[in-house]
């Protein structure tokens, strides 16, 4: 802790001397569209009981958005345990951290290749060898993940710096495996009969498969496996049949500290701009006023929610069909998260 309060990403409020509070942020990536976008992951904020009420909450907020600027992120990212305080300083819902649950039985086996798709398969290239990560794997492993964000064009999933990934792949109750193309890990609830798949994402669909077939191996002793997905991860395209639902959906918040960082790190198109003063159906000139967006709008926007919503929540006002329409085609995501801080 005493390196995150020397680099100033550990503020602390106090009452007469008392400790009231305290919030951090963690240096992390993002990604969006297959690009990595430096991000400052907001965790901890607490503010003692007996001091509720007073502003802390917010003094703590605006100090640690401002160190966060000082620092040169363009995005910010929190899980809120209440969401009006962070609204009001242009934090806004992005997207989810989903937990599928599959009953162990789903998991003996998979759908095979669509034989229309066989011409598309590797031939001759077998199944990927996976071998344990150990605490001398974290540059690997980050380095496998980063690939796999980069070839999925990915938008919304984390990268954690090297220091964090050590720590974890620590811990011995983490069984984690890396090949070539791909990360696998999970942990298993001995007392419930349960495991927990923390992420199985790759490159090819060989290495999928693998991921997939080597958690089928638990099939027979887990009752139910807990599993952090994407909503268009392949795993739901492998099962046979849809007994796997959703169990738990947590929302995440974004902010766009610095929107022209932001957007031009993310940005795969750039939207053309309608001219200033297109012709209504009518051939009189249009005058309706530019788009305008606040904090909370341009998150929601940056993270892909169609301006069609955007307007029906309040969050847009002027603008043109048009504008809609490119802006749409230029920020268009559907981000997901399967880490949480």
């Amino acid at each position: 802790m005493s390196w995150l309060i020397a680099q100033r990403r550990c503020l602390g409020a106090f009452v007469g001397g008392r400790p009231a509070g305290g919030a951090m942020f963690h240096d992390m990536r993002q990604w969006w569209c297959g690009r990595a976008v430096p991000m400052a992951g907001v965790a901890s904020v607490r503010v003692a009981p007996e001091d509720r009420g007073r502003g802390i909450g917010r003094l703590l907020m605006t100090a640690l958005l401002d160190e966060m600027v000082a620092h040169g992120y363009p995005l910010s990212v929190l899980y809120p345990a209440t969401m009006p305080l962070y609204r009001s300083l242009g934090w806004e819902l992005a997207g989810g951290r989903h937990t599928a649950v599959i009953p162990g039985r789903s998991l003996f086996r998979l759908m095979p290749p669509d034989p229309a798709a066989a011409g598309a398969q590797e031939a001759g290239s077998g199944p990927p060898t996976l071998r344990r990560a150990g605490l001398a794997d974290a540059e690997a492993v980050i380095a496998v993940m980063d690939r796999v964000h980069e070839a999925a064009r990915d938008c919304g999933p984390i990268t954690w710096g090297a220091e964090m990934v050590a720590q974890w792949l620590a811990q011995p109750e983490v069984y984690a495996y890396l090949c070539d193309d791909g990360f696998l890990a999970y942990h298993w609830d001995h007392a419930n009969r349960d495991l927990t798949v923390e992420g199985a994402e790759a490159v090819s669909p060989a290495t999928v498969r693998a991921f997939w077939s080597h958690l089928g191996g638990y099939g027979s002793v887990a009752e139910k496996v807990y599993a952090r997905v994407g909503p268009a991860d392949a795993f739901w395209w492998l099962s046979r049949e849809r007994d796997a639902g959703l169990a738990h959906r947590s929302m995440w918040m974004l902010r766009v500290i610095d929107a022209p960082a932001a957007i031009a790190a993310r940005a795969q198109v750039t939207p053309a701009r309608p001219a200033a003063r297109a012709e209504s159906a009518s051939g009189q000139p249009d005058e309706r006023a530019p788009l305008a967006v606040g904090a909370r709008g341009l998150a929601a926007l940056y993270a892909g929610t169609p301006l069609v919503t955007l307007r029906q929540a309040g969050l847009v006002s002027g603008g043109s069909p048009a504008d809609d329409a490119a802006l749409d085609a230029a920020f268009a995501a559907t981000p997901y998260m399967l880490d949480d801080f």
